[in-house]
């Protein structure tokens, strides 16, 4: 199968010009026409059909599109595993209703607004094709092998996968159930003879003889077990099963489940429905094995079984102490796969994990860390920094799944560990080629969450995603967009990596109706490198597309705020939707309540205010205030004339800004230390330097505002735009923003960071204060940084010192 590479380049284009390219390439195969399948995406025809691929940007300079159809092959079959794996339910979850749901929604979504996607397209053959029925010898063998590679390698089994570990111990084979017990297959004549026997003796059968029956039908071949539990008479051998349920054993009902899971009976299945109340009834009476192996077998089924699992926990939290090393770790699986988090057996849990952490395998300690992560379990700074400690000393050692698992939990605790990371900067690298692509965004977007910038990561993924972009999900696309945006890294494939990307979403716009979170994530991170699809950001700003954002469980709003925003000051030619004045009012109000309680009086930016109006002659020159709302931080604005002087501009605000002076905060020894070193006893490093996060439930981290060293608690912006939108046209810029018109020397904009402001131990800008600064520059300001690592250390120094400090950074001739 042969690869088609198109180039195209559009010379003296700027980064923020509209252009669009189409690329079309027909193709034909030698298989028949009727067994051609439809790809998952909606509105994709058959490989006959001629493919484009359509991307419209806002102002890109020297543009590339490469295109591979044969890469988007590789999705076909990729696309409808995905769809049928995706209907995988927690333990804890209901399954009949969501996966239902599921399926209907991959089957039926097709919004109006989604692009062609790029087809399945082969290039034409210069010789004949040979005959249909040699199609498959036609293909090359070492081809047909590189797509099952690479499939294999994209392939995660969500209820498998976490499994892993059971392997390597032999305890676990009577904790839970193992597929790859050898069992000796049972003939069809001796089951057709066990059916014949139950219609025939129906009611008379002990339940020994029950058991027995489920028991050897379970060992037929794999491939009559659906014929099988469709069978009027496995269906009356149920019935005798459910009539007789509290006469069996123990050891008998735990028989009769696992073999309901060899034969992958339904969930909901009435069979199951008795089980399921009698285990619940026998608790007390079971061993902690049992009680395991029987919430084990629930996992494999698929089945939401809550009331058992509140019994399991209370039965555990009784007994933790005796819990043995196997016992633990199936628990804490356990607790993950049902996405239940019992605070009070998870705080005795925490003493049970320094039991065992130096006797657990590496891959115990990964699925320690997932089951912590999908429960939403808080655990000790101490004992994640023991876990970080064992891992970055042992990380080559460590399959890349179980280390996944363990960097959940580091973004999750948003631990700052130094040594774990520099060493996934060395080991991880070389394994992104071979790794999943989920297993690549989690990756990502630990090193994002952290602001941890590691170049030779972040490089090695950029080259790696274009092969692997089909097998992206909506989130992963926004996960990517946005790590790479907030952490201001250009890739050395720049255009490949981001055109690849845009397409994908694109191909993924019926996703984001369901998740509306992950488009404006993946266009705030395209925002912060100077990136705006128009496209997709008209359909991100439609009526319908906004109301959605209602009713999400996150805040969404600021995030449209910040991407309208910065489409009016950085593309003013886009002609799309907008947001509603009421929206705008909206956000305003909120966040001016908030900004004046929390951002306006923390101490270094009420120090610089005040020493700026005593210097400058008055609160009239100072303007402590957001000139750019949307970006979630503060400025102190300062005009100067032509010849150096400070011009009073700030007439109006002059008495509410003599008021908030008695809103200050002292500046003690103790408040100094944290701002200096970013943290106070008892409170984790990373608790200083890193975003407002939560954990990728789903959009965890991504999108919030950073934290500060004192209040811990998310920036909204303050907003003080009162433009209301024109009819089809751009919003017009408040008298704030249409300064920069009036020839009047400079308008500063100082800036007090803080090292939340930065990526982790460096001086490098994070994404959104990129964005921040670009915008106040092309908005005619003149940005001046108080660095914190100038201004911090000043705060404990005299008055003097500080106004010397503070002329230096005003005065400087430079500026004018």
């Amino acid at each position: 199968m042969a690869t088609v590479l198109i180039r195209r380049r559009f010379p003296g284009l700027s980064r923020v010009t509209t252009f669009l390219t189409s690329a079309k390439c027909k193709a034909e195969s030698g298989s028949s026409e009727s067994k051609q399948k439809k790809e998952e995406t909606p509105g994709t025809t058959n490989t006959r059909t001629e493919p484009a691929a359509t991307i419209q940007l806002l102002d890109p300079s020297d543009y590339r599109v490469l295109y591979n159809p044969s890469a988007y092959a590789k999705s076909r079959a990729a696309s409808q595993q995905h769809a049928a794996r995706s209907r995988g339910q927690a333990l804890g979850d209901t399954f009949a209703s969501t996966g239902t749901a599921r399926v209907q929604h991959t089957l039926t979504a097709t919004p109006s607004q989604a692009l062609p996607p790029v087809r399945n397209a082969l290039p034409k053959p210069k010789s004949s094709p040979p005959p249909k029925q040699a199609v498959s010898a036609w293909l090359p063998a070492a081809h047909t092998k590189e797509e099952a590679d690479v499939e294999k390698a994209e392939t995660h089994d969500s209820k498998e996968d976490p499994r892993v570990f059971q392997q390597g111990r032999p305890e676990y084979r009577s904790l839970s159930y193992d597929k790859f017990e050898p069992t000796e297959t049972l003939p069809l004549e001796e089951g057709d003879s066990i059916l014949h026997s139950v219609t025939t003796y129906e009611g008379s059968q002990s339940p020994g003889a029950i058991a027995g029956y489920f028991r050897k039908l379970s060992r037929l071949p794999v491939e009559q077990h659906a014929v099988l539990v469709s069978e009027p008479r496995f269906t009356a051998l149920c019935r005798c099963a459910v009539r007789n349920i509290q006469l069996f054993s123990t050891s008998e009902l735990v028989d009769i489940l696992k073999a309901c899971v060899r034969l992958a009976v339904p969930p909901t299945h009435p069979v199951l429905n008795a089980c399921d109340s009698e285990f619940c009834r026998r608790v007390w009476d079971m061993n902690l094995d049992q009680l395991l192996l029987v919430a084990d077998c629930w996992r494999c089924l698929e089945r939401s079984v809550p009331s058992y699992l509140s019994i399991l926990f209370s039965y555990a939290n009784m007994h933790w102490k005796d819990l043995t090393l196997p016992q633990f770790i199936q628990l804490i699986y356990i607790i993950g796969e049902g996405r239940k988090s019992p605070a009070d057996l998870m705080q005795k849990l925490e003493s049970v994990i320094l039991k065992y952490l130096d006797s657990c395998t590496l891959e115990e300690v990964g699925t320690i860390c997932l089951g912590l992560f999908k429960s939403v379990s808080g655990i000790s700074d101490h004992v994640m920094r023991r876990i970080a400690d064992r891992v970055s000393l042992q990380m080559e050692d460590m399959s890349t799944y179980a280390l996944v698992n363990v960097l959940k939990m580091l973004r999750y605790t948003r631990m700052d560990h130094l040594p774990l990371l520099k060493e996934l900067g060395k080991v991880i690298p070389a394994r992104i080629p071979t790794t999943n692509i989920q297993g690549i965004m989690h990756i990502t977007l630990t090193c994002s969450s952290l602001h941890y910038y590691d170049e030779d990561i972040l490089a090695a993924v950029a080259v790696s995603l274009p092969s692997k972009v089909t097998y992206c999900r909506s989130k992963d696309v926004a996960k990517f967009l946005w790590s790479f945006g907030c952490l201001d890294y250009e890739p050395p494939n720049t255009e490949e990596f981001y055109s690849c990307l845009i397409e994908q979403m694109h191909r993924k716009l019926h996703e984001f109706q369901k998740f509306p979170e992950h488009l404006l994530t993946g266009l705030l991170g395209l925002a912060f490198v100077k990136r705006f699809p128009e496209e997709l950001i008209d359909y991100a700003l439609r009526d319908d597309f906004v109301q959605k954002t209602r009713y999400s469980k996150y805040e969404l709003r600021k995030d449209l705020f910040t991407l309208s925003r910065s489409v009016e000051i950085e593309c003013p030619s886009y002609q799309g939707r907008r947001l509603a004045p009421q929206l705008y009012q909206e956000m305003t109000e909120m966040v001016l309540n908030f900004a004046e309680q929390e951002i306006y009086v923390r101490p270094e930016i009420v120090e610089a205010a005040s020493l700026l109006e005593s210097m400058l002659g008055g609160p009239e020159y100072v303007k402590n205030h957001m000139i750019l709302p949307h970006t979630r931080s503060s400025d102190l604005e300062v005009h100067l004339a032509v010849d150096g002087h400070p011009i009073p501009f700030n007439l109006k605000d002059t008495v509410a800004d003599k008021k908030l002076k008695g809103i200050g905060v002292s500046l003690t020894d103790d408040l100094m230390t944290q701002l200096i070193k970013g943290k106070s006893d008892g409170q984790p490093p990373m608790e200083a330097q890193n975003e407002a996060a939560a954990p990728d439930r789903e959009r965890e981290e991504e999108a919030q505002p950073p934290r500060t060293p004192l209040s811990g608690r998310a920036v909204i912006a303050d907003s003080r735009l009162q433009g209301a939108p024109k009819a089809g046209g751009c919003r017009e810029a408040p008298h704030s923003l249409a300064l920069h018109r009036q020839p009047r020397g400079a308008k500063l904009a100082i800036q007090v960071s803080n090292r939340n402001h930065y990526c982790y131990s460096s001086k490098r800008l994070l994404g959104l204060h990129c964005l921040k600064r670009r915008q106040l520059q092309q908005l005619g300001y003149v940005v001046v940084e108080l660095p914190f690592w100038e201004w911090f250390p000043l705060l404990k120094r005299t008055r003097s010192e500080k106004l010397s400090y503070l002329h230096y950074k005003v005065f400087n001739p430079a500026l004018l």
